[in-house]
């Protein structure tokens, strides 16, 4: 059986990106894998959240994994400070990781740039820490996007540097866990590409109907196509996208239909799409809702992840020391 890890940062909410690029894959992986699934809460770090907020962000997601099915009788579910063996692999892997390379990363630049009063070297080592959280479970699997394919192909380096340095054969090279089929992206409200809790343009998974209902009607169009079966603007194609994954086929045919015919009314497509999105929505919500007011399940759950985590973590971290040379007298 593989073991796959994956975590999310704890900044916020879950929203509709998170549960159809991710979530939904969790919860199929858990049958057929050794699951890790962790909130990532020591890079979230990086942008220093305020320490009142983030005991909160970390619950959020905590809350929304379990909600969404992330099982905990067969996955194990952490937070990443709970287990100290990833910032001690962490502080190991930084030995042989190079500023060039870092500092050539496209999430490095593009954070820089949106961040330039806080460059810290947290976020010019951000892929040695991801490294350390695969390779502290010795990971055989990762599912990534895109954007953190970089940081996997990283990660695979610096487990054959460690390896070929010390001349040992330890740590598995990590590969992108396949689904079988193109990664669903869920674009944002706003026109955007990605929905994303930073762009403020996401539908979360607690939101009420109400809120859904609010969002949606302000999401972006225009005055309509003007010639049958003229291509989409991008804005009105991620409108489309969001349909094609939350209703049903007839649904869309519909609507194309309207479209290709210059029949569209974008009332009535996002009164059909805000219905939609609460009917996947829903049952989550009250999940949520009825899971956050559980802390001593939130407590069990976090302790019984975090010794699960720990007792794989040390079977890396505790060789991984003395391959290195510290070996007790």
């Amino acid at each position: 059986m593989d073991t796959v890890l994956s975590g999310i940062r704890s900044t916020g909410n879950l929203h509709l990106g998170n549960y159809f690029g991710a979530l939904r894959n969790f919860i199929r992986m858990q049958d057929e894998n050794r699951c890790f699934f962790f909130i990532a809460d020591i890079h979230s770090l990086t942008t220093h959240p305020d320490p009142k907020e983030l005991h909160g962000n970390v619950k959020n997601v905590l809350v929304d994994y379990l909600a969404a099915g992330i099982d905990p009788e067969k996955s194990v579910i952490y937070i990443q400070s709970d287990v100290p063996e990833v910032a001690e692999l962490y502080l190991y892997l930084n030995m042989h990781a190079y500023m060039g390379e870092l500092a050539k990363t496209t999430s490095f630049k593009e954070k820089a740039r949106k961040q330039p009063e806080n460059v810290n070297a947290g976020l010019l080592t951000y892929p040695t820490l991801m490294a350390a959280d695969i390779l502290i479970h010795n990971a055989d699997k990762v599912p990534v996007g895109k954007d953190q394919e970089q940081h996997l192909e990283m990660t695979r380096k610096f487990a054959r540097r460690f390896n070929n340095f010390y001349g040992v054969e330890f740590f598995k090279e990590p590969v992108a866990y396949n689904f079988g089929k193109e990664l669903v992206k869920i674009p944002g409200l706003d026109g955007s590409g990605k929905m994303g809790k930073s762009e403020g343009n996401a539908i979360y998974l607690a939101d009420s109907p109400k809120e859904i209902e609010k969002k949606v009607k302000r999401a972006l169009t225009d005055s309509g196509p003007t010639e049958p079966n003229s291509v989409k603007p991008d804005y009105i194609e991620n409108l489309f996208t969001i349909l094609r994954v939350v209703s049903t086929p007839e649904v869309v045919q519909h609507y194309e239909e309207k479209w290709n015919s210059c029949e569209i009314r974008y009332g009535d497509l996002k009164k059909q799409l805000a219905e939609d999105i609460i009917k996947v929505t829903t049952p989550i919500r009250e999940r949520i809702l009825e899971i956050e007011r559980d802390d001593a399940y939130l407590r069990k759950v976090t302790r019984e992840g975090a010794e699960k985590a720990r007792e794989n973590a040390l079977r890396t971290i505790v060789p991984v020391r003395e391959i290195i040379g510290f070996k007790k007298f």
